[in-house]
């Protein structure tokens, strides 16, 4: 659903700012410290996450101005979203929903943000954590809940990896429930990323052929989606993992 509004009230370098663009692509053009990378910062903290740069809420408000700023875009006609601090309380986000207060995590529910930087080009030639991470981000936009699986993921990690890390023994039935957990979350995260990787490919695969390479895209994701095979592989590697 694209957007049909945009304003900003003293973020960055725009005391107000309204813009209504089209439904096609949208290109910002301009010389350097005109603003752009404000504007698609702007778009980007109208989902979740720290947006496009990463900064602190206490650096985005105006320099010169009272304090605070807000953030908001409507999608299509009848969906609001804005987010925002106030001047009191600069480092606390607040979000708006169709003018409901709601967390920042719902955000994702209606608008998911993907953004390619140049300082991002390394992306594709270092380590696969970082590839990986990406991937998650384009699962994201495709699947609200990866999001969710990935947090209960991780959670289990943690709490089965400080359950191998004490020095007194582990209770196995809860090991057991933890791994059982990691796995059920485990497979809807490879399910995601399967599924996101096949989208890609098959949009690849309809570009017409040029005088450049075509690009291509593929997952070597073995057992994607089964939860019976990663709890058996954790319960086997507890006293490797505990000796990590």
């Amino acid at each position: 659903m694209p957007f049909s509004r945009l304003s900003l009230t003293n973020f960055r370098s725009y005391a107000d700012l309204v813009l209504h663009p089209g439904p096609a692509l949208v290109v910002l053009t301009g010389e350097n410290g005109a603003g752009k990378t404000n504007i698609l910062e702007a778009v980007s903290l109208l989902a979740p996450g720290r947006g496009l740069r990463g900064a602190a809420l206490g650096e985005m408000a105006r320099s010169d101005g009272p304090g605070g700023f807000a953030v908001s875009g409507r999608l299509g006609e009848d969906v609001e979203l804005g987010t925002g601090t106030l001047a009191t309380a600069p480092d606390r986000r607040q979000v708006r929903i169709n003018g409901a207060p709601a967390a920042a995590n719902s955000l994702g529910e209606w608008l998911s943000v993907l953004w390619l930087t140049p300082a991002m080009d390394r992306l594709f030639t270092e380590a696969a954590g970082g590839r990986r991470r990406f991937l998650d981000r384009l699962a994201l936009a495709l699947h609200p809940a990866h999001a969710m699986h990935a947090a209960r993921y991780e959670a289990a990690m943690r709490a089965r990896n400080k359950l191998l890390a004490d020095d007194a023994p582990a209770d196995p039935d809860w090991l057991t429930a933890l791994e059982a957990r990691m796995a059920e979350h485990g497979a809807a995260i490879e399910l995601a990323r399967a599924a996101t990787v096949s989208a890609l490919a098959e949009r690849l695969e309809q570009v017409p052929s040029g005088p450049f390479a075509r690009a291509a895209i593929a997952l070597d994701n073995g057992g994607a989606g089964e939860a019976g095979p990663l709890a058996t592989a954790l319960r086997d590697g507890r006293a490797r993992d505990a000796a990590a």
